[in-house]
């Protein structure tokens, strides 16, 4: 079973009355990952649209919309979507949560853990270990946010065909191969109806 202490945090209700779920809030939530092309050429991109859940029993399950990729120029995203994303719709981070862990974080406090979970990436089951520091900002809201970066291989991401296609198509010597990779997840108690 993987375990996790990502979202350990957002379980946190010791001093509060226990919620049956937690959920993402999107608007204040992103994942951003960097690119560095023709060996010297480093640039940002993100995703906005992550929806989710830490469900009573501890399962994570976060969605990212791969549609909302930005990459600050429309012609790349549009052929990210098609020759990387191949068009696919989303891709899923999976996880388990020991929702006895960091009971004890106080409002107003931090930890640091790493977390163990899966991503569900175009028919590919990759395993990730993100480091990451949880602040328990109030009693209904806790912030995951990465602490260091993680990279994630484009081989094992299977789209190591679809990243040759821009690289032809935009004329470049290289595109790295490794990507590097942050996030900032913001949870709120509840299913998110308040």
């Amino acid at each position: 079973m993987l375990r996790s202490a990502l979202i350990g945090a957002v379980i946190l209700s010791a001093s509060a009355a226990s919620a049956e779920m937690w959920t993402l809030d999107g608007a204040n939530s992103k994942v951003g990952f960097g690119s560095v092309k023709s060996d010297f050429i480093g640039e940002a991109h993100s995703f906005s649209g992550l929806s989710g859940t830490v469900s009573e029993d501890g399962t994570v399950d976060i969605t990212l919309d791969l549609a909302t990729l930005e990459t600050n120029i429309d012609i790349r995203n549009e052929r990210m979507q098609e020759h990387v994303f191949k068009m696919a719709p989303d891709a899923k981070l999976m996880a388990e949560v020991d929702m006895e862990a960091m009971e004890s974080l106080e409002v107003g406090g931090t930890m640091m853990s790493v977390v163990e979970g899966t991503l569900m990436f175009l028919g590919q089951e990759v395993f990730v270990d993100l480091p990451v520091v949880a602040a328990r900002l109030s009693d209904e809201q806790v912030l995951i946010m990465s602490d260091g970066v993680t990279y994630l291989s484009t081989e094992e991401l299977g789209v190591d065909a679809g990243v040759d296609v821009l690289m032809d198509l935009a004329g470049l010597e290289s595109i790295d191969r490794a990507v590097p990779v942050t996030v900032r997840f913001m949870f709120n108690a509840g299913d998110g109806s308040a």
